[in-house]
């Protein structure tokens, strides 16, 4: 959310930063529709000023034993009036806060400009790519011939993009939720949280996910909403409320079940794990002071990158272009996995900072020790990584010509000691 008092005072620099985002200019209208709303709201006190007024007047008449009756009589109408003009109040903000909810976060100044995927700029690269003197598969091909991933029978039970793990991949997925855990939270000082995974929609409305995209995620009868990703939990255990200052920076990691839709995936990624409705993840959330937050989205960013590198796993680094980034974000890095089967990288975790966006709709606010004011908090939130997509790129990069697959060496204490995975 977009605080309308900044951008009646930088109408300009607000324009420029939907212009970065390739939306038109609309600083006019908003600031038309907060004008509006400000008189109506003027409009509505003036009235109730002079019910006062007149409230006055009639006790004063009644006592030097006066007619009051015009009073009264203008006191029921301006009661009717004020009652007008609060509804037009109340409907004027209900409109700006509806324009501003829709539009996305700005885009720091160092987001370079581009439409698409396309003007991502790579930041960094860490390792080489796997060399095989095989043609390197799949993942879903050698998942399928080890016997322990099943898209066959998951489509059965619940339709497409769902899969069936069995065995040692099972156990995989399993131990690469304790792994990245551990790590998070012995070494980088994240507290491990265990939150729901249907939530309410102030909670999605919070995090940026509603009004607009609903459509992404899925909902229940009951008026739920399955979470798309523990961000959304994680990053409301601090709305509408007022922190200490010294309570900051609050670092937080879950792994969870993660839902969504895919209503805008078509077509795309319908084989194997890649793109599913259900999917595990390790997520990683920040509260930090306004003035930490680029730090805390470098320093996020590399913890993620520090599971990658245990596992020996190839990746580069990129930052989103403006055209490319989430809704709710004002800078992000993509941390993209090397697949040697699909011979391409593929993200593997997103790491956002979205400034005071989110905190502004949860109204996550903080208060400096000896300060009457309070200042909104910045959040941050990246994977830490996704289970699955780890686990796709662990069976692809250590595969072996007789379809076994090398279980890396530091997920063998999560794995019983299980060095190879065999049919």
């Amino acid at each position: 959310m977009h605080d309308i008092k900044w951008i009646r005072d930088n109408p300009a620099a607000f324009d420029d930063g939907l212009r970065r985002r390739f939306m038109e200019p609309d600083s006019a209208r908003l600031t038309d529709l907060d004008r509006a709303r400000r008189e109506a709201q003027t409009r509505a006190q003036d009235i109730q000023a002079r019910r006062n007024k007149a409230a006055k007047e009639i006790g004063a008449a009644k006592a030097r034993g006066e007619d009051a009756s015009a009073l009264i009589e203008e006191v029921s109408r301006a009661k009717a009036e004020q009652a007008e003009a609060e509804d037009a109040a109340r409907a004027a903000d209900a409109t700006l806060a509806k324009a501003l909810e829709e539009i996305p976060n700005l885009p720091a100044d160092d987001v370079p400009v581009g439409e698409d995927e396309t003007a991502n700029q790579e930041v960094r690269r860490w390792g080489d790519p796997p060399a095989f003197d095989f043609q390197p598969r799949e993942h879903d091909e050698i998942g399928e011939a080890l016997g322990m991933m099943d898209f066959e029978r998951a489509a059965k039970l619940s339709g497409s993009r769902f899969v069936v793990l069995t065995g040692a991949l099972a156990r995989m997925e399993r131990a690469l939720a304790s792994f990245m855990l551990d790590l998070h939270t012995g070494e980088f000082g994240y507290t491990e949280v265990n939150p729901p995974a249907l939530v309410r929609d102030n909670a999605v409305y919070g995090t940026g996910q509603l009004p607009k995209f609903g459509e992404d995620l899925f909902h229940t009868e009951e008026g739920f909403w399955l979470i798309p990703t523990a961000e959304v939990p994680l990053t409301n255990l601090v709305a509408e409320e007022i922190l200490d200052a010294e309570s900051l920076p609050r670092r937080v990691t879950a792994m969870t079940w993660c839902f969504r839709s895919e209503a805008g995936a078509a077509g795309k990624d319908t084989r194997g794990m890649i793109r599913q409705h259900q999917f595990s993840k390790v997520e990683l959330v920040s509260v930090v002071a306004p003035e930490e937050s680029d730090a805390e989205l470098e320093r996020m960013t590399s913890c993620a990158e520090e599971v990658l590198q245990r596992l020996g796993l190839h990746y580069r680094v990129v930052v989103l272009s403006t055209g490319d980034m989430g809704f709710a974000a004002r800078k992000t890095y993509d941390i993209e996995v090397w697949l040697p089967g699909q011979g391409r990288y593929r993200e593997i975790s997103s790491c956002s900072n979205c400034g005071d966006f989110q905190a502004r709709r949860m109204r996550a606010r903080f208060r400096a020790k000896g300060e009457k004011e309070t200042r909104f908090v910045h959040t941050l939130n990246g994977s830490g990584l996704a289970i699955g997509r780890t686990l796709i790129a662990i069976v692809e990069t250590y595969q072996q010509a007789d379809g076994s697959v090398v279980v890396p060496p530091a997920l063998r204490p999560y794995m019983g000691g299980l060095e190879v995975i065999a049919p």
